[in-house]
């Protein structure tokens, strides 16, 4: 009897511990995004966390924290630095530390409590942070150097390419160690060494900044690698941004003496303060001073991010980052501020500052010494190596020259494994693309040399090397061979020459910040997966420090245009939640005097004018877009004021609340044909402007200027319509891009949406059902079209494999997105474009991204941070696509910032089939496409007979569900009608020729121009590359080189709407352009008109638009309107010439 009442009472005891066992468990235990950060310097950080469950319905009805200053103290909850109490509350995200003040260096130690629905807790794991060194007294250590007394590089016709600087200091720690910390940073970039150790695993640290304002440092746990005893500290520094070639600045002629380098800095400098703390509760601080060492006679003898890396291991100077290495033929270090100052010539191209002038290069005397910047701590994400990836094939090029394959384009470095004698040189090239001819395509690169070269030691058993201080952009590496530079070497090669290396002789080792991955994408449509990976692969391409427009061509440069088209995108595709808090500091720091956001940040030096129309909104929509994804409100208050300048800057330059032309020219930048007038585009992103901040305003707290944002995109829109919009719901500016535009912004009437989307299919009808959108286009066009009646057609461009296309560029090989639609084609290789600007790896293009997961899945957030999620799936009609099988199914995820939303659909058999699943602590409104409630099931149950599901609505051939947490598992009849005519697609229209459909009835001819007649052509001058051939018996002036040029003066001044009308015949694909110049002025390169003429066997009407309101007093033309030597200039017959002014 008493052993049963003992099991009773045990068996009611389990049952009771089982009652309370919480349905929600604490994850993914986060301090400003990130995970157990060291070394922050925010004294109120925000803590985060997701909640998860097996069960459905279950939501967070109050929390707990507790923050500790030792593990100890929390694993007895207590904590000592903060303890929150318990918080009625679902708040899980950027809950604001409200403890004891946190001094520099506090270990914080923390943990979550959280409850269900039915009171039942759980604590999580433990995680971390520790505070950094919050004032500038905290550093004991100062910046030190080498002995620089070498003049600023002026000799353009060579590089400058110093070799990195080896540093090291050897000290004694006497007692046991508790712990040990080093804070490090740079002017330059660095890489730490302890005891023979590498400190921590990022590339290129600190990052990129404006060091004028700010640098970086970064902070280490190495109490494992400090020992008591004998130890040394050693770093590598090289130039990296601060002090080596950075962007276009070389092609260009910009920087100090126009070398394109040394823009922040002359000669990079390093400190670092190694702190550590003994059992005893004494301190020791090892910083670096003038009793360092530091040698340039090390193996990397050359250091540049954009030009490569030159490594002799003959050089290498083993142990010496360990205690006992004989340094006594290094130099001391000395601080940096000794190197004194160091003036010269700083050149940029700047705004005009005469009316009727263009942008002039400008140059002004700088220092160039060291100046101590304020220190902050690194608040983004590190660059590491995430990937090896294997070589496919080599092939031989010529007798010691092999190109390896590494099947995907990527930004990085690699892994050389080889053998070869002592001094024997290997050179290693790098590239995107290959000629027909298998020879590595560089044309692309421009000025950047991306080229290494190791020098082998000759040791017998095999040699490894990669590189530390550069990175590239390539898929293929060529390997070559050069002769010994040690004349004395002698004997064979380890590796016989002619014999095909092996494929492990080259390892690809892919760069980027580790943002973490955030979602998977998988379709019916082969072609739409691969495209799924090529947006994901170029993303971390270009994600290395900052959002970069290309990995590989001397430029990899903050565009503020591609981030503000693809920031919606990259949040789907991974957290960057801390990746975008850096580079909004540099990018509110990059604000220009008049308060525009400059065309790149960090914003080295001015090219052009200093903003460019819906580049500089990017000051808007990159912080918007990041609260809308992660509910982060902090951030719209640090952007804040920076925002408000903008938008005053945007007021004042403002004519009748709509915008203008002004600014750099890019527009819709790489758009195929059509051009969208900079005015048109100018007025838009006014409009989104000021409603992305009268919601930022509003979600704030700002309620007043929340009420005056809104005034001000009322009255633009108001204007809006009243200038561009039709009766019949179109844009009178008719391109794609343009209806595209004013259907995203919201700028057309609810009940005139639906028309605008018809004509907008009827833009792309009349183009063959084929896009002619470049960057600001392409973003919103998916998107319009689906929300505008027009699916079918959304999804039938998404899967078209036919020129301009995302398939295109898969079917002729892409691993990534292209800057240009057809940067390459099997028909004619590079030949279709100026080799210079021909990116393979741009992102901008990949924003249809955005639009895969948030219509095609369905997965999106009804309001900031995805608290409440909408599920709506929008599959296309089945029959709709006549050249490839319309998508049937789609299973795709994403991790949000409050957990994993998944979304998986099929159409099949008369059924709507949806799977998904929905974080705890969120609802959702889930949608299905069928007529017929009554045939909604979930796991084969009536909608009445399943909990947490109940019908919101029916609209349409929609049912709307509402949805607690959980997975579930929907069938319904399917409502999608089938199509009653497939689309198809047919030839293009040659929009080239007249772009802006100009309608040249009743126009009055002013001047023109017969080059057939000799008199005729008598009265342009400046001519240049140009000459008479006959053809057909007719004298005709053909254009033959791409410095082609010749200009003529008006025979009086012209004014009013003018067209100019060129009748050529182009050879191939170029660009052409029309400069004119004001009475009494001369040319400059504001006052233009450039346009991409399409290849022709035929005589064509070019018609160029001069802009309203101008007076016209001399004009010249520039057949092939490119950029360097390096373009395919062909040539073009010209007929004639002449200019129009159109009737009002």
């Amino acid at each position: 009897m008493k052993t049963l009442l003992s099991f009773l009472f045990l068996a009611a005891t389990a049952v009771a511990a089982a009652a309370s066992v919480s349905a929600l468990e604490p994850q993914r235990l986060r301090c400003e995004y990130l995970e157990n950060p060291t070394g922050i310097d925010i004294t109120q950080p925000r803590l985060s966390w997701q909640v998860t469950s097996d069960q459905r319905g279950q939501s967070q009805t109050a929390y707990r924290l507790l923050v500790a200053s030792s593990e100890k103290q929390l694993g007895s909850n207590v904590g000592d630095l903060w303890d929150s109490g318990k918080v009625e509350s679902d708040q899980t995200l950027f809950v604001e530390y409200a403890g004891s003040p946190l001094p520099s260096r506090q270990e914080c130690y923390w943990k979550v409590q959280v409850w269900d629905g039915a009171g039942n807790a759980t604590w999580s794991d433990v995680a971390s942070w520790s505070m950094g060194l919050l004032d500038e007294t905290d550093w004991s250590a100062d910046y030190i150097s080498y002995r620089d007394d070498a003049p600023v590089h002026t000799d353009l016709s060579t590089l400058h390419l110093p070799a990195a600087r080896q540093y090291r200091k050897e000290f004694s720690a006497s007692k046991s160690i508790k712990r040990a910390t080093v804070y490090a940073t740079a002017l330059g970039i660095y890489e730490l060494h302890l005891n023979g150790q590498r400190v921590g695993d990022a590339s290129f640290a600190p990052g990129w900044t404006d060091y004028h304002k700010r640098a970086y440092y970064n902070t280490y746990d190495v109490t494992d690698l400090v020992r008591e005893g004998d130890n040394a500290f050693g770093a590598w520094v090289a130039d990296g941004w601060y002090s080596g070639y950075v962007g276009f600045g070389l092609l260009t002629g910009m920087g100090p003496e126009k070398n394109g380098r040394s823009v922040y800095g002359k000669t990079p400098s390093f400190m670092s303060q190694l702190e550590i703390e003994f059992e005893d509760g004494t301190k020791q601080t090892i910083g670096t001073d003038t009793t360092w060492k530091v040698t340039g006679e090390g193996p990397i003898q050359e250091a540049d991010l954009l030009m490569g890396e030159a490594y002799d291991a003959r050089r290498e100077m083993v142990g010496w980052s360990k205690p006992g290495f004989k340094d006594g033929q290094w130099d001391d270090a000395i601080l940096a501020k000794q190197n004194g100052e160091v003036t010269a010539t700083f050149y940029e191209f700047r705004n005009p500052t005469t009316a009727g002038t263009g942008v002039k290069k400008v140059g002004e005397q700088r220092d160039f010494g060291f100046k101590r910047p304020k220190l902050e701590a690194f608040p983004g994400v590190p660059v590491r190596i995430t990937q090896e990836i294997p070589a496919k094939t080599v092939s031989e090029l010529e007798p010691d020259t092999f190109v390896f394959d590494l099947g995907q384009n990527f930004a990085g470095t690699i892994r050389l494994k080889v053998k070869g004698r002592e001094g024997e040189r290997i050179q290693l090239r790098y590239g995107e693309m290959l000629h027909p001819d298998g020879r590595l395509m560089t044309e692309n690169l421009r000025k950047a040399r991306a080229t290494d070269y190791y020098t082998c030691k000759g040791d017998p058993d095999g040699e490894v090397y990669q590189s530390r201080f550069t990175f590239h952009g390539f898929q293929f590496v060529e390997v070559k061979r050069l002769p010994d530079s040690n004349e004395n070497a002698g004997g064979a090669s380890a590796e016989a020459s002619g014999g095909t290396p092996p494929l492990d002789m080259v390892t690809g080792l892919v760069l980027h910040s580790d943002t973490p991955m955030a979602s998977t994408f998988e379709c019916s449509d082969s072609m739409v997966n691969q495209l799924f990976k090529n947006v994901v692969w170029t993303q971390r391409a270009n994600f290395l420090d900052l959002p970069t427009d290309c990995p590989q061509r001397d430029e990899r440069m903050g565009w503020t245009g591609d981030a503000q088209a693809y920031v919606a995108t990259a949040a789907y595709n991974a957290d960057i939640g801390a990746f975008y808090t850096k580079w909004l500091r540099e990018l509110m720091e990059s604000q220009r005097p008049s308060g525009a956001f400059p065309g790149y940040a960090p914003y080295p030096f001015q090219h052009g004018w200093d903003f460019g129309t819906a580049w500089a909104d990017a000051g808007v929509i990159c912080p918007w877009t990041i609260w809308q994804f992660y509910g982060d409100t902090r951030v719209i208050d640090d952007c804040w004021e920076p925002m408000t300048r903008f938008m005053q800057w945007r007021k004042e330059t403002s004519v009748d609340n709509l915008g203008v032309s002004h600014g750099n020219a890019w527009g819709d930048w790489l758009s195929q044909g059509e051009e969208t007038p900079l005015d048109y585009i100018d007025s838009v992103y006014f409009a989104i402007s000021a409603q992305m901040m009268a919601e930022m305003a509003e979600a704030t707290g700002r309620d007043e200027e929340a009420k005056l944002y809104r005034e001000q995109r009322a009255v633009t829109q108001a204007a809006f319509q009243a200038k561009y919009l039709n009766e019949d719901g179109s844009i009178n500016v008719r391109t794609q891009t343009a209806q595209a535009l004013a259907l995203f912004a919201d700028l057309v009437p609810a009940d005139q949406r639906e028309a605008t989307g018809k004509y907008l299919a009827k833009r792309l009808a009349e183009n063959g059902n084929h896009m002619a959108t470049g960057f600001l286009g392409t973003r919103p066009l998916l998107p319009v079209l689906s929300g505008s009646g027009q699916h079918d057609l959304a999804t039938f461009l998404l899967q078209s494999r036919e020129f301009p296309s995302w398939g295109c560029e898969i079917s002729n090989g892409a691993t990534t997105i292209w800057e240009r639609w057809d940067s390459y084609t099997k028909e004619d290789a590079f030949g279709r474009h100026n080799a210079a600007m021909n990116s393979f790896s741009h992102y901008a293009f990949g924003a249809v991204c955005e639009w895969m997961f948030a219509t095609l899945a369905g997965i999106q957030s009804d309001g900031p941070g995805f608290k409440r999620i909408v599920i709506r799936p929008t599959p296309p009609s089945r029959g709709s696509n006549a050249m490839n099988e319309p998508i049937n199914w789609v299973k795709a995820s994403y991790d949000s910032i409050r957990g994993t939303i998944r979304s998986e659909w099929k159409v099949s058999d008369g059924k709507f089939q949806l799977n998904v699943t929905i974080p705890a602590n969120t609802t959702a409104t889930v949608y299905l496409p069928t007529k017929n409630p009554s045939s909604i099931t979930e796991s084969g149950n009536a909608l009445s007979n399943t909990a947490n599901v109940s019908i919101l609505r029916q609209e349409n051939n929609v049912v709307a569900l509402t949805v607690e947490s959980g997975s579930y598992e929907f069938s319904a009849s399917s409502g999608i009608a089938p199509a009653k005519v497939p689309l198809k697609s047919s030839a293009p229209k040659d929009n080239s020729i007249n772009p802006g459909e100009i309608d040249l009835t009743g126009a009055t001819k002013l001047e023109s121009w017969d080059f057939r007649d000799p008199q005729d052509l008598a009265k342009w001058g400046e001519r240049k590359s140009l000459q008479i051939e006959q053809r057909n018996d007719v004298a005709y002036l053909v254009a033959t080189g791409e410095d082609s040029q010749m200009a003529v003066r008006l025979s009086k001044p012209l004014e009013g709407k003018l067209v100019i009308e060129l009748r050529a015949s182009p050879s191939q694909n170029s660009t052409s352009q029309f400069y004119w110049a004001i009475p009494g002025r001369g040319f400059n390169g504001q006052q233009q008109t450039k346009r991409l003429l399409r290849q022709s066997d035929n005589v064509n009407d070019y018609l160029f638009t001069i802009p309203d309101g101008l007076t016209v007093g001399k004009l010249r033309l520039d057949p092939f309107a490119t950029y360097d030597k390096y373009a395919n200039a062909g040539e073009m017959m010209i007929e004639s010439i002449a200019i129009y002014q159109l009737a009002d």
